[in-house]
């Protein structure tokens, strides 16, 4: 059983985050050079990247959802049982 719902999109902004930590520790320790303005453009396009992937995947979750629900079973709603009988 799962504790928590699988949020991709934060999957992924936290991986380019790790990246961008990487690259820089790299040229920290002086084993190569990366430029000062390498962060804006790997974080905005991991932005974008995070927003398509969270989309696509509410869209699958609330698909499964849809085909699970008890209302999708085809039975009348007086058959039931929810409604108070009189």
């Amino acid at each position: 059983m799962l504790l928590h719902e699988f949020r991709p999109g934060r999957l992924v902004v936290g991986l380019a985050s790790l990246a961008l930590a990487a690259a820089y520790g790299g040229e920290l320790a002086d084993a190569w050079s990366v430029p000062w303005w390498l962060a804006v453009p790997v974080m905005c396009g991991a932005l974008g990247v995070a927003g398509l992937v969270t989309w696509v995947a509410y869209g699958v979750r609330r698909r499964s959802a849809r085909s699970r629900s008890a209302e999708s079973t085809g039975a009348p709603a007086s058959s039931s049982g929810s409604q108070a009988m009189r």
